[in-house]
Protein backbone atom coordinates (compact mmCIF):
# COMPACT_ATOMS: atom_id res chain seq x y z
CA UNK A 1 0.00 0.00 0.00
CA UNK A 2 1.85 3.44 -1.03
CA UNK A 3 0.84 6.56 0.73
CA UNK A 4 1.34 9.49 -1.24
CA UNK A 5 3.28 12.26 0.52
CA UNK A 6 0.55 14.70 0.47
CA UNK A 7 -1.16 12.36 3.24
CA UNK A 8 2.02 12.41 5.46
CA UNK A 9 2.78 14.22 8.66
CA UNK A 10 4.75 17.37 8.13
CA UNK A 11 8.32 17.48 9.61
CA UNK A 12 9.01 20.62 10.83
CA UNK A 13 11.62 20.54 13.24
CA UNK A 14 12.35 23.51 15.94
CA UNK A 15 15.22 25.67 14.96
CA UNK A 16 18.01 26.98 17.22
CA UNK A 17 20.00 30.34 17.05
CA UNK A 18 22.98 28.67 14.47
CA UNK A 19 19.84 27.33 12.48
CA UNK A 20 20.02 23.74 12.73
CA UNK A 21 17.04 21.58 14.70
CA UNK A 22 18.33 20.10 17.83
CA UNK A 23 17.63 16.45 18.95
CA UNK A 24 15.42 17.16 21.25
CA UNK A 25 13.56 19.59 19.74
CA UNK A 26 12.72 17.53 16.68
CA UNK A 27 8.82 16.00 17.11
CA UNK A 28 8.24 12.53 16.35
CA UNK A 29 6.54 12.37 12.83
CA UNK A 30 5.06 9.07 14.10
CA UNK A 31 4.93 9.06 17.83
CA UNK A 32 3.45 5.65 17.38
CA UNK A 33 6.50 4.17 15.90
CA UNK A 34 9.20 2.47 18.25
CA UNK A 35 11.79 5.30 18.26
CA UNK A 36 14.24 3.44 16.29
CA UNK A 37 12.05 3.52 13.44
CA UNK A 38 10.99 6.91 13.53
CA UNK A 39 12.68 8.83 9.97
CA UNK A 40 15.79 10.88 11.07
CA UNK A 41 15.34 14.61 10.11
CA UNK A 42 16.74 15.71 7.19
CA UNK A 43 19.91 18.14 6.30
CA UNK A 44 17.33 20.79 4.58
CA UNK A 45 20.35 21.82 2.29
CA UNK A 46 20.38 18.25 0.57
CA UNK A 47 17.64 17.35 -2.10
CA UNK A 48 18.73 13.47 -1.78
CA UNK A 49 18.22 14.03 2.32
CA UNK A 50 14.87 14.99 1.95
CA UNK A 51 14.13 12.51 -0.16
CA UNK A 52 15.34 9.86 1.47
CA UNK A 53 13.29 11.15 4.38
CA UNK A 54 10.17 11.49 1.98
CA UNK A 55 10.67 7.32 1.30
CA UNK A 56 11.46 7.14 4.90
CA UNK A 57 8.03 8.48 5.54
CA UNK A 58 6.39 6.66 3.50
CA UNK A 59 7.81 3.34 4.88
CA UNK A 60 6.88 4.47 8.23
CA UNK A 61 3.13 5.23 6.79
CA UNK A 62 3.20 2.01 5.60
CA UNK A 63 4.39 0.28 8.22
CA UNK A 64 1.47 1.57 10.37
CA UNK A 65 -1.09 0.97 8.37
CA UNK A 66 0.36 -2.77 7.96
CA UNK A 67 0.40 -2.71 12.04
CA UNK A 68 -2.95 -1.54 12.40
CA UNK A 69 -4.42 -4.24 9.70
CA UNK A 70 -2.37 -7.17 11.67
CA UNK A 71 -4.00 -5.62 15.10
CA UNK A 72 -7.63 -5.81 13.06
CA UNK A 73 -7.06 -9.42 11.47
CA UNK A 74 -6.14 -10.45 14.82
CA UNK A 75 -9.00 -9.30 16.53
CA UNK A 76 -11.02 -11.04 13.14
CA UNK A 77 -9.62 -14.28 13.91
CA UNK A 78 -10.32 -14.33 17.81
CA UNK A 79 -14.09 -13.70 16.63
CA UNK A 80 -13.58 -16.30 13.96
CA UNK A 81 -12.11 -19.09 16.57
CA UNK A 82 -14.78 -18.12 19.15
CA UNK A 83 -17.69 -18.65 16.91
CA UNK A 84 -15.74 -21.89 15.41
CA UNK A 85 -15.59 -22.74 19.17
CA UNK A 86 -19.30 -22.08 19.56
CA UNK A 87 -20.19 -24.17 16.17
CA UNK A 88 -18.15 -27.46 17.07
CA UNK A 89 -19.83 -27.19 20.83
CA UNK A 90 -23.46 -26.95 18.88
CA UNK A 91 -21.94 -29.73 16.70
CA UNK A 92 -20.93 -31.98 19.72
CA UNK A 93 -24.57 -31.08 21.18
CA UNK A 94 -26.47 -32.11 18.06
CA UNK A 95 -24.97 -35.53 18.10
CA UNK A 96 -25.93 -35.86 21.78
CA UNK A 97 -29.25 -35.23 20.77
CA UNK A 98 -28.79 -37.42 17.99
CA UNK A 99 -27.60 -40.16 20.14
CA UNK A 100 -30.34 -39.69 22.79
CA UNK A 101 -32.80 -39.21 20.48
CA UNK A 102 -31.85 -42.80 18.61
CA UNK A 103 -31.91 -44.20 22.39
CA UNK A 104 -35.51 -42.82 23.33
CA UNK A 105 -36.59 -44.36 20.37
CA UNK A 106 -34.93 -47.96 20.64
CA UNK A 107 -36.49 -47.48 24.24
CA UNK A 108 -39.87 -46.72 22.94
CA UNK A 109 -40.16 -49.30 20.61
CA UNK A 110 -38.96 -51.96 23.45
CA UNK A 111 -41.73 -50.44 25.63
CA UNK A 112 -44.49 -50.71 22.54
CA UNK A 113 -43.29 -54.05 22.08
CA UNK A 114 -43.85 -55.30 25.96
CA UNK A 115 -46.76 -53.23 25.99
CA UNK A 116 -48.14 -55.04 23.19
CA UNK A 117 -47.00 -58.60 24.24
CA UNK A 118 -48.85 -57.60 27.86
CA UNK A 119 -51.86 -56.75 26.10
CA UNK A 120 -51.99 -60.01 24.18
CA UNK A 121 -51.54 -62.25 27.66
CA UNK A 122 -54.27 -59.91 28.88
CA UNK A 123 -56.37 -60.95 26.27
CA UNK A 124 -55.31 -64.44 26.67
CA UNK A 125 -55.69 -64.48 30.27
CA UNK A 126 -59.49 -62.79 29.83
CA UNK A 127 -60.39 -65.39 27.58
CA UNK A 128 -59.25 -68.08 30.32
CA UNK A 129 -61.21 -66.60 33.01
CA UNK A 130 -64.11 -66.26 30.49
CA UNK A 131 -63.97 -70.31 29.70
CA UNK A 132 -63.68 -71.03 33.52
CA UNK A 133 -66.54 -68.47 34.32
CA UNK A 134 -68.92 -70.43 31.52
CA UNK A 135 -67.82 -74.02 32.70
CA UNK A 136 -68.75 -73.62 36.09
Amino acid sequence: MLVSSSSLTPFLPVRTADDTPTEDSIPLVFPELDQQLQPLPPCHDSEESMEVFKQHCQIAEEYHEVKKEITLLEQRKKELIAKLDQAEKEKVDAAELVREFEALTEENRTLRLAQSQCVEQLEKLRIQYQKRQGSS
